[in-house]
């Protein structure tokens, strides 16, 4: 294995983090003003994830670094091609990260309502998006001669990438309303359990849906990267399963099996582009591969050192966190 797959398969392994973890971070969010049905529900809701939700985010900054260093052609074509996308997640963040510090600031219900929709506003977009740009890494975008983008932000808002990124939004809405299932007590819980029961259907269709259109907007089944084998179906079982635990209120394995789905969908995009990291619509020569878009070797063995050193530190002490505050949330805890 060379580096340049190395850190292919890498920045596969961050994204799936990312969204295994930061998935149920924007569930939550996105649920937050429906769910809370007072003030109170709703501090639980948002302490559920209090805790990690700005961790989670480093997922995301560690693999658009990793994306920058290991393969800045990559970085450079689809930041400036996904520009307006990228720019509406990152106002999107910034709006959430505000929000949270600020909602508590204040006790007029105006101030907080305002601050909660401002959290919803934050979860949904973000999870929305993601989608789009994933579903148009496999459907293929205008990249021309000089590794250029050639199309427009409407070229991205294509039937094909919206119904990825609305299965991408449904599954992480589906991800956040188990994990509040597993992280509230009472009627919270219940009402989470029941409203992942609603989402699971559309979750799954949704699903399907995405994997039949795939057939006429994307080359993925006619020119594999690397063959999947199991892996989807490993997804799709997992998914089909989740109903199961939660009709038994087995909320824990219903939270691995939402995280499951959402692991694997990413496992099966990075294998079936490899080695390709964009599709050109224009020439297929014109697609940006982890060879034509990669640093020197040089800088792939400084960074595999550095990544060697401190990635397993990160993913220690992001741990220790997660087992330090694996304790439900309740209205009891708001007084402590």
């Amino acid at each position: 294995m060379d580096l340049n797959v190395l850190w292919f398969i890498l920045i596969a392994v961050l994204f799936a983090g990312f969204f295994f973890l930061e998935g149920f971070d924007y569930g939550v969010g996105i649920l937050l003003p429906f769910l809370g049905k007072n003030d109170d529900e709703r501090r639980v809701i948002v302490n559920t994830i209090g805790p990690f939700w700005d961790g989670n985010e480093v997922w995301l900054l560690t693999a658009g670094g990793a994306m920058f260093a290991a393969f800045p052609q990559w970085y450079a074509t689809m930041f400036s091609g996904f520009y307006l996308a990228l720019a509406l997640v990152l106002i999107a963040l910034i709006l959430r990260g505000v929000a949270f510090e600020f909602r508590r600031k204040d006790e007029r219900a105006t101030w907080r309502g305002g601050w909660d929709w401002a959290i919803f506003i934050g979860s949904l977009l973000p999870a929305l998006l993601f989608g789009v740009a994933f579903g148009n890494l496999l459907r293929g975008v205008p990249i021309d001669a000089s590794k250029n983008y050639a199309g427009d932000f409407f070229f991205l808002l294509n039937p094909y990438a919206l119904l990825t990124g609305l299965y991408g939004l449904v599954l992480m809405t589906l991800h956040g309303a188990v994990y509040l299932s597993l992280k509230t007590d009472g009627e919270l819980s219940a009402r989470a359990r029941r409203i992942a029961s609603t989402l699971w259907l559309p979750a799954l269709v949704l699903l399907f849906a995405a994997l039949a259109a795939s057939y006429g907007a994307t080359d993925m089944y006619s020119k594999l990267g690397v063959n999947p084998g199991p892996i989807p179906i490993l997804g799709g079982v997992a998914l089909l399963s989740v109903i199961w635990f939660l009709r038994r209120q087995r909320d824990g394995w219903a939270f691995v099996m939402t995280g499951i789905t959402l692991v694997t969908t990413v496992m099966t995009i990075f294998m079936t582009l490899f080695p390709r990291v964009m599709i050109s619509t224009l020439n297929p020569d014109w697609s940006l591969t982890i060879y034509n878009a990669s640093s020197s070797p040089y800088t792939l063995t400084v960074m595999t050192f550095i990544a060697l050193v401190f990635v397993p530190i990160v993913l220690v002490y992001q741990g220790w966190t997660y087992y330090v505050f694996r304790q439900r949330v309740s209205r009891k805890s708001l007084a402590s």
